[in-house]
């Protein structure tokens, strides 16, 4: 193929100083980059430029009616995007940087478009330094969603961002190491500010933190759903997402009769390592040593991709038991990833 006619793929810069000014100024240019979070990947934008955050929807191939979270590179920057009262200023002060998104009134400067229209705006301040310290350079809020095609499995790696998004506009991703926390930040609504808070979203925050700080319940209204082409006041939220292209069935418990009696193309993804582990000849991974919810929530979206790419006809994956901390989130993003197209 000439040399005219090659797909590049996106090229990953080391953080060092000079590539962090190199970035801050594309994206001041409106420029789309990836960026490292604690959380996942990102893919960024001048969250005050409709133009820029277009690059965004056009590169995932994500619909308007999904909003884009805003983050800023400190809670003194909030007041810049939402108007934020007595409860949001205090989880900001106890939260961030950290894994919490905040849905609150937006302020005019911030594009319908980030926003899907919505008088709301859904802001955090990423705990991951890399990706603060890129805010601050480039002088703006950054939108930045998921930096891969829409509904699919969310990336942890800079690699997984160049890899997913070959052929798009995006041309930089800033490696910041695999993620650590592997799964989306918890978003509460407190839009109403005489309204109970609500959980739009489980993610690396748990709820019951959110509860102690603010010193009140939060609505939990289960796994919540938006139908598609409906504007959602959060992202996350569709029946279907971070979905692997390779059929994903869901148990309470997968043990080795269960494992055994899979059709040969099959795998099986466990919660932890199993004892007899050449019993299973290949057919098996898993996303911890012994079942701990922070390893498992950090490996999941990887060990999918892994086994996405590897010619099986339908993996088979264990949910963690339990309706709070970061089993929760885990089992959102596993139930959602599971769901008929």
């Amino acid at each position: 193929m000439p040399a005219s006619h090659r797909i590049r793929r996106p090229r990953i810069y080391r953080p060092t100083a000079t590539n962090l000014a190199r970035l801050a100024a594309a994206l001041r240019r409106g420029a789309i980059v990836g960026v490292p979070s604690e959380t996942v990947y990102g893919l960024a934008a001048d969250a005050l430029s409709p133009e820029a955050c277009a690059r965004i929807f056009e590169a995932k191939g994500r619909p308007t009616t999904d909003p884009l979270i805003v983050h800023i590179a400190s809670a003194s920057d909030l007041d810049r995007v939402a108007i934020a009262d007595e409860r949001a200023w205090r989880l900001a002060r106890a939260c961030w940087p950290g894994p919490l998104t905040l849905v609150l009134p937006k302020r005019p400067a911030v594009p319908d478009l980030v926003t899907a229209g919505k008088n709301t705006v859904a802001v955090r301040v990423p705990a991951h330094l890399q990706f603060r310290r890129l805010i601050r350079l480039s002088g703006r809020p950054l939108a930045a969603p998921s930096a891969n095609p829409f509904g699919y499995i969310s990336p942890t790696t800079a690699a997984h961002v160049r890899d997913s998004l070959v052929g798009t506009s995006l041309k930089a991703v800033l490696d910041g190491g695999e993620c650590a926390v592997g799964v989306e930040s918890t978003i509460v609504d407190l839009s109403r500010p005489q309204g109970r808070p609500r959980l739009l979203r489980p993610g690396g925050l748990p709820v019951e933190e959110i509860e102690r700080i603010l010193r009140e319940p939060v609505s939990r209204p289960g796994n919540v759903r938006v139908a598609a082409g409906t504007a959602a006041p959060a992202p996350g939220m569709l029946a279907r997402h971070y979905s692997p292209r390779t059929p994903l069935k869901l148990y309470s418990r997968i043990d080795a009769a269960t494992i055994a009696a899979l059709p040969s193309g099959d795998a099986a993804l466990l919660l932890r390592r199993p004892r007899d582990v050449k019993e299973f000849a290949g057919r098996v991974r898993w996303l911890s040593e012994s079942g701990q919810l922070k390893a498992i929530a950090r490996n999941l979206f990887a060990m999918l991709r892994a086994l996405d790419t590897a010619g099986w006809r339908c993996i088979h994956a264990e949910m963690p038991s339990g309706s709070d901390g970061l089993a929760l989130a885990i089992r959102d993003r596993l139930t959602r990833a599971a769901a008929r197209r």
